[in-house]
């Protein structure tokens, strides 16, 4: 079984050279091996996590080189779980982008650029999730951050190359950062092992060791979107097509999240910085709603409520007790899944409507009643409304806050409920103004172009004043306004018919999300023996050092 935990690394991998020798030619042979690829990654994690739970971790030294010098992988319940969530996610998107033609014209652009992108990505986020040692988690969050910044610009608008350089500056700060740390552990420590780091980071001066540990939090706050860490995201993510930004909201900030959750226990336990992440997630729960509150975008509310979502999982990492661990794991999973459905719906109500500014939506719920379902139940979800996963989550956590009985602690239960009470009244919003009341005059005609394969804009465009910015802006589209979209993509027009692709991988999505309310108690204890296990540390140790 063991040599089972590369794959989910290199079948992504081998597969993306497979696909780049093909070039653009048989477009329906590459999308079969991209389903084919994913559906097995799927696979292989759902194995690698039963196994970790039946005989503790697993783990495998690349060419047989052992630590501190060979590269070691290794999956225990808590990467287990993380790569079949991530797994069943990214399938998810990949159909749903299927639908939406995010890879069509492919044969009009110097290389298929979207499917190997994406694989890539994967790639990348299973490589967090496995990584042994911090050069090749950050080995892993340099190939997830590539893959991320040709999908964020994908198109090559101006908006997305705007927005996609903001995001590439933050990236490579917080990469430089990354490599400054693991410098600094290697001269202290003499390794970057975590098995390794976890007994001789015990010896290194108090002074140093904080230091270390501070760093390092600052690197996965800036991947996780932790205030005040967090202002590149709301500008980033809504300009990317609706695949993209459903992915990367789901899953690339959960990464820096997973980060802190095996750092903070295996590197640092009992660590010092606890009342500063306490403040950080408090001030992520309260930012983050409250800049929800005040968006009438829907990608931009669910940027900021996945700001103050964070918050929830950061205040689990920070009380860093059993309970509080349980509860951050199963809201990692709750919300990656909860929150790429979102997104999923925006793509959907963007397809039909032509926007996704809440001001020029309304009637959804009686014009397009499946719509209506397939976002009600993740809002839900998302306010934690009993007996949804949201609530699960968020009551083990506050559970755990009680059980601590700190000052502190006792501020973040408080703040957790009121967040979670603003979240019910965002969510409320948007039902109200896109789904329930009626819609407003002037809505746009079938027909909008929403992506365009055409490299240059018309002669006859109007001035800056009055140019159309497109979907989601909140001016007016005309009826075939073009929006350009550079080399890549197909012409995405209006449609009050979805794709049937699209329809069926957000409903998946939906149902995912109801699963983990289904399973509550198995998902519960799974998670409850993965943070006995990380805060023991000694099966991880164990396993990779071999005593």
């Amino acid at each position: 079984m063991n040599a089972l935990v590369p794959l989910p690394v290199l079948l992504p991998l081998c597969v993306t050279g497979l696909k780049l020798a093909i070039g653009p030619r048989l477009h329906r042979f590459q999308r079969f091996i991209s389903l084919a690829v994913l559906g097995a990654v799927l696979v292989l994690s759902v194995m690698l996590m039963v196994a970790a739970d039946r005989h503790g971790p697993l783990s495998v030294h690349l060419g047989d080189f052992a630590p501190p010098v060979g590269i070691t992988l290794v999956a225990d319940r808590l990467a287990g779980l993380m790569l079949t969530v991530s797994s069943a996610v990214t399938l998810l998107v990949l159909v749903y982008s299927l639908g939406q033609g995010m890879a069509d014209r492919d044969d009009q652009a110097p290389v298929g650029v979207f499917h190997p992108a994406y694989l890539i990505l994967v790639a990348g986020v299973s490589c967090t999730f496995l990584a042994g040692d911090l050069v090749n988690l950050y080995v892993g969050f340099e190939i997830m951050l590539v893959a991320s910044f040709v999908l964020l610009t994908i198109g090559g608008t101006a908006t997305r190359i705007r927005a996609g350089s903001t995001y590439v500056i933050v990236s490579l700060f917080s990469s430089v950062l990354f490599l400054v740390a693991i410098a600094m552990t290697y001269a202290v420590a003499g390794t970057v092992n975590f098995a390794q780091l976890a007994g001789r980071l015990q010896e290194v001066p108090l002074g140093a060791r904080t230091l270390l540990e501070a760093m390092l939090l600052t690197v996965f706050a800036i991947k996780a979107a932790v205030f005040p860490l967090a202002a590149w995201l709301p500008d980033s993510y809504p300009t990317a097509p609706a695949p993209v930004t459903a992915v990367f909201a789901g899953l690339l900030t959960k990464v820096g999240v997973y980060s802190m959750l095996r750092t903070q226990t295996l590197l640092f336990p009992g660590h010092r910085l606890g009342d500063l992440l306490m403040l950080a997630a408090l001030a992520s729960m309260a930012v983050g709603i409250l800049g929800a509150v005040a968006q009438t975008d829907l990608k931009r509310v669910l940027s900021f409520t996945l700001i103050s979502h964070i918050g929830y999982m950061v205040f689990g990492v920070a009380l860093a007790g059993r309970g509080s661990i349980a509860g951050a794991i199963v809201y990692v999973a709750h919300h990656i899944t909860v929150q790429t459905t979102l997104f999923l719906v925006a793509g959907l109500i963007e397809r039909r409507d032509g926007t996704t500014e809440l001001t020029r939506l309304g009637g959804l719920a009686k014009a397009a009643p499946l719509l209506a379902v397939l976002f009600f139940v993740p809002a839900m979800n998302l306010a934690g409304i009993p007996p949804l996963s949201g609530f699960i989550g968020k009551l083990g956590l506050m559970r755990a806050g009680v059980a601590d009985g700190g000052g502190w602690a006792w501020a973040l239960v408080a703040g957790s409920a009121a967040t979670s009470l603003l979240t019910l009244y965002v969510m409320a919003k948007v039902w109200n103004l896109a789904f329930w009341r009626d819609a407003p005059p002037g809505a746009e005609e079938e027909g909008v172009v929403l992506e365009s394969a055409e490299d240059e804009e018309p002669d006859d465009e109007p001035d800056d004043e009055e140019r159309p910015t497109g979907s989601g802006s909140g001016l007016p589209v005309p009826a075939g306004a073009v929006v350009a979209a550079g080399f890549l993509g197909q012409s995405i027009t209006t449609s009050k018919r979805l794709p049937w692709p699209m329809l069926v991988a957000t409903g998946a999505a939906v149902a995912l999300g109801l699963s983990y309310t289904v399973l509550g108690g198995p998902l519960t204890t799974f998670t409850q023996a993965a943070a006995t296990e990380l805060l023991a540390r000694t099966p991880y140790i164990e396993a990779v050092l071999g005593r």
